[in-house]
């Protein structure tokens, strides 16, 4: 699965800053607009403790994670929709997305300039939000144009629906609302909603970029954050890049507990995002172990056994015939494969089995 999170915002806010503390890629960083003009992407690994343990008792060749790539975009100004700054080119960066990481400044810097000369979080995200609405709102106004006439008078039952669809994100758009606030009922009507990919309907995490002094605990510019997205169905992440920044110079992983520990963190922002937007993906993980390798695989939660499989190879899906399951922590606790069996800890499960998060399978197939 080739799954991408977008990072924008206006210029300024952080994010580049928190790209390269992602990513290690160090994209272009610097103190004035338009500084990011080609969207620098990096692959992330996906942080799971389970596959060290796992490796700990199988002894595998090679551990592989799972991964997911950040994409940092560069800042949108109002009138991006307009084509204003560099705008339509990184709002089509955006569309090939399947998430947005909004990164809001919440923090006072005078050395840091401000595109829109101070600083207002709620302010700046709905600049962003605007956009992006005025670009759905012409992709949406676009497809009535060509829909409406068959809808309204060829009695073409496909066409009456998807025109449906679109008038109720158009009433939601003009109301300057996003289109993830609206909710479908069908299958039909959510599938024509999904094939417009519209940029608003896209999963959203707004960060909060403060201060080192608030990276613990947040600060009245989060508060105000967290005020203007209720009903929004949005995560909110609060992460200090400057923290992240200096949190990444530590090579030595016990220094870096203790930095932590002095701001009263437990985990590094960089790791609770890149968790956080797995999760904003409604993705989980299950697992193989064997001698070759210890491997992560993402997959869409309430995916069955066979699709499942085909994430490995399409062919294990074509042919499947059953799996072998075994749970973590079964695993774990009887330390090997065989003992899990010897304790009757293992089960087989058919097409209908619902994978869970963290199981460790091995598929049977013939093709």
């Amino acid at each position: 699965m080739a799954l991408q999170c977008g990072i924008v915002g206006l210029p300024n806010v952080g994010k580049s800053t928190l790209f390269n503390c992602l990513s290690n890629a160090q994209a272009q960083s610097a103190n004035f607009p338009f500084c990011t003009i080609e969207p620098n992407v990096g692959v992330i690994t996906v942080p799971d403790e389970r596959l060290g343990k796992l490796a700990e008792l199988v002894h595998p060749q090679r551990i592989v994670p799972t991964t997911v790539e950040i994409v940092d975009i560069a800042g949108l100004v109002k009138g991006a929709s307009r084509g204003e700054g560099l705008g339509n080119k990184f709002l089509a960066n955006i569309r090939e997305t399947d998430a947005i990481l909004h990164v809001l400044r919440c923090f006072d810097d005078d050395n840091i300039v401000h595109v829109d000369g101070s600083v207002d979080p709620v302010r700046d995200k709905e600049i962003i939000d605007a956009e992006l609405q005025i670009k759905d709102l012409e992709t949406v106004e676009s497809r009535i144009n060509k829909v409406q006439k068959q809808a309204q008078t060829g009695g073409d039952k496909q066409a009456r629906l998807a025109y449906d669809v679109l008038m109720r994100y158009k009433e939601a758009l003009e109301q300057g609302r996003s289109a993830r606030t609206v909710s479908f009922d069908t299958r039909d009507e959510q599938k024509i909603a999904r094939d417009l990919f519209l940029l608003t309907a896209k999963p959203v995490m707004y960060i909060c970029n403060v201060d080192e002094g608030s990276a613990a605990t947040g600060n009245v510019y989060v508060e105000a954050v967290r005020r203007a997205v209720e009903g929004e169905d949005a995560g909110i992440l609060v992460v200090s890049a400057e923290v992240e920044s200096q949190i990444a110079k530590f090579d030595d992983a016990e220094e870096r507990e203790v930095f932590l520990e002095d701001l009263g963190l437990q985990e590094s922002g960089v790791g609770r995002l890149i968790k956080a937007a797995y999760k904003l993906l409604n993705l989980e993980t299950f697992l193989t172990a064997g001698p070759q390798e210890v491997r992560a695989w993402t997959y869409l939660a309430g995916s069955k056994a066979p699709q499942c499989a085909g994430v490995i190879h399409s062919d294990f899906e074509k042919g499947f015939i059953r799996a072998e399951v075994i749970k973590y922590d079964d695993y774990i606790r009887y330390g090997s494969e065989a003992a899990v069996k010897e304790a009757g800890r293992m089960s087989v499960e058919g097409k209908d089995y619902v994978v869970c998060d963290g199981d460790v399978m091995h598929f049977r197939f013939n093709v």
